[in-house]
């Protein structure tokens, strides 16, 4: 939520709710083609969200410093920090830099959303009930088969569950780790330095601005939370330096 609406937030949000139409209708043709696979699926409307997220971040006025380097290979499940709605654009920008396909993995109540819960359904993400049983066997068979299907797959997920308001990172839920182990998939811990909540509040900016991210080294599923404590600790210090 934006905390004033002066003109400068208020050209914000409308260039945003206008680009978001755009590009839930680009979605859609891509989310509702009676042809094509999985496969090109995920492709198109990775490529899609990441032409979304620039054109946000260059309105913004953000550039992106990357510290560590992607993996090569896929079938990857990125731990990312979760502070604020900037952090998706801010790893779709990243994702790009290496032509990553994949999906975000978002609880089930932001697609029911009237406002964005369309362009988070058309644009390829994946959702999950915590709360049903059901829903959660069903999200696994999703997944599951999906990487049967997409052998360029990714998985971005933030351990934490939700944005998280406090300093430094929460407790993680145990998803992360259940996904990985499921699909036998690698996990790189992610860390978005500072915070993209006050951050986004005061964009867009005069002059350019940088946000930081730092690329881990592959973790177990079985000690995620304590690797990635590790990894985080050891990113700031270093930022702070």
């Amino acid at each position: 939520m934006l905390k004033t609406f002066g003109p400068k937030n208020i050209g914000k949000f409308i260039f945003m709710v206008k680009l978001g139409l755009k590009y839930v209708n680009i979605y859609k043709k891509t989310f509702f083609h009676p042809f094509i696979t999985l496969k090109p699926a995920y492709e198109e409307l990775s490529k899609e969200r990441q032409n979304y997220s620039n054109a946000v971040l260059d309105y913004l006025n953000l550039n992106v410093k990357v510290i560590g380097s992607l993996p090569k290979e896929d079938r990857v499940l990125y731990a990312i920090n979760h502070r604020s709605l900037l952090d998706i654009m801010v790893m779709e920008h990243v994702f790009e830099t290496e032509s990553k396909n994949g999906a975000w993995i978002a609880k089930q109540e932001l697609f029911e959303s009237p406002i964005y819960g369309k362009f988070f359904e058309y644009s390829g993400c994946i959702s999950v009930d915590l709360d049903n049983k059901r829903g959660l066997l069903s999200f696994f068979k999703n997944i599951k088969k999906t990487f049967k299907k997409v052998n360029n797959m990714n998985l971005y997920m933030f351990p934490e569950g939700e944005r998280y308001k406090g300093a430094g990172i929460t407790s993680f839920q145990s998803g992360a780790s259940k996904i990985a182990k499921a699909n036998k998939l690698k996990i790189i811990p992610v860390y978005i330095a500072g915070d993209n909540r006050i951050i986004f509040e005061d964009a867009p900016y005069k002059e350019k601005q940088t946000i930081t991210v730092y690329i881990g080294n592959e973790v177990s599923h079985e000690t995620l939370e304590e690797e990635y404590t590790e990894f985080y600790t050891a990113a700031l210090k270093s930022h702070n330096d």
